[in-house]
């Protein structure tokens, strides 16, 4: 005889939670929906008591409410999202920490930052995919923006089109950063020191060219008209490179080096002195960015010192600009320079 039991009951679906409204704040913290609204959007023009706005915060966390962007976009006509596409070069400790500091900057004026890779897209193709994120604004990093994909970014609702590099575009405000000083302060500071056959080193890595060719125009400005040579000195970012260049070295005939920043100097200095070379006796060293762990190495390293705006001064220019749109772009020269003389030079 078999026996047929019945298969069990499905367990009941589990309650779904229903996803927290300003309303529910509201009622928790005994306000109204509009103070909700004017606390979590930092809306500076009402005036709201702190106690007010603690309860009203205590409340959206307890619950687990955050505004809605969206919403929030549709309210004031744009975003408050300012875009920052990942830089095409390779990035140093300097340029991260100028980064951190920005997002914080415009994180404190309610701005959402959202940072987007830029593998495969170049130029006004590049622009097009940033502009399908509606961005307010967008913070483009080097060269390669034209003015027709400003016009872009713009016709889709970005109020601030901001570039970081050398040269302005039409349409956009621009920070400018000129390399040429960074070069030009260190190879007035070998010369003065009485170097008189300086090499520059030139990263082989692809997208520093940005950056190494006006350093080296600079180093070149500085010497123009005197006694001294510059040898550009190609150089990959690893051991090898850097050991094959210090077995060459004294052939070279140098009795300085420029190395286009602390990181190439490091690489560069453990490899001479591995293969004998005394620095400075047979070879000055100077980097630039003024890392901190140019100051432990031994000899401690000179190097060059960038002056980079602050993240807030950044932030301050794009809110300016999004909150008027119509302004005329501006173009400020940021980027200054200056020695930091240490045992290495």
């Amino acid at each position: 005889m078999v026996q047929i039991t019945n298969p069990p009951a499905p367990a009941p679906p589990a309650p779904t939670r229903s996803v927290p409204t300003s309303a529910d704040v509201a009622r928790l913290a005994g306000v109204s929906r509009a103070t909700v609204s004017y606390v979590l959007n930092n809306a500076g023009a009402v005036r709201i008591s702190e106690p007010t706005r603690r309860r009203v915060r205590e409340a959206a966390t307890e619950l687990g409410y955050v505004p809605h962007a969206a919403a929030r976009s549709l309210r004031a006509g744009h975003s408050r999202m300012v875009l920052m596409p990942a830089p095409a070069f390779p990035v140093g400790p300097l340029y991260s920490q100028f980064i951190d500091e920005l997002q914080s900057a415009l994180g404190r004026l309610d701005y959402t930052v959202v940072q987007y890779g830029t593998v495969g897209l170049h130029d006004d193709e590049a622009a097009r995919a940033w502009a399908e994120l509606r961005p307010v604004a967008v913070l483009v990093p080097g060269s390669g923006l034209g003015p027709r994909g400003v016009e872009v970014l713009k016709r889709s609702g970005a109020r601030a089109v901001v570039t970081l590099g050398p040269e302005s575009v039409e349409g956009a405000h621009a920070l400018l950063m000129d390399h040429d000083v960074v070069g030009h302060s260190a190879g007035a500071h070998l010369f003065d020191r009485g170097y008189r056959r300086i090499g520059v080193v030139v990263p082989r890595e692809p997208g520093l060219e940005t950056f190494s060719a006006p350093r080296l125009a600079g180093v070149r400005a500085a010497l123009r008209g005197t006694e001294a040579t510059v040898t550009e000195l190609p150089l990959a970012h690893d051991e090898g490179a850097a050991a094959r260049l210090a077995a060459r070295w004294r052939d070279l005939g140098l009795d300085a080096v420029f190395t286009y920043n602390d990181e190439y100097a490091m690489l560069l200095m453990r490899a001479l002195q591995d293969e004998g070379v005394r620095i400075p006796e047979e070879a000055a060293v100077v980097g630039a960015d003024n890392l901190m762990l140019g100051r432990l190495l031994r000899p401690r390293l000179s190097t060059v010192h960038l002056e980079l705006p602050t993240g807030r001064e950044l932030a301050g220019l794009v809110d300016r600009a999004v909150r008027d749109p119509a302004a005329a772009p501006e173009a400020h020269k940021v980027l200054g320079a200056s020695v930091v003389r240490r045992e290495s030079s």
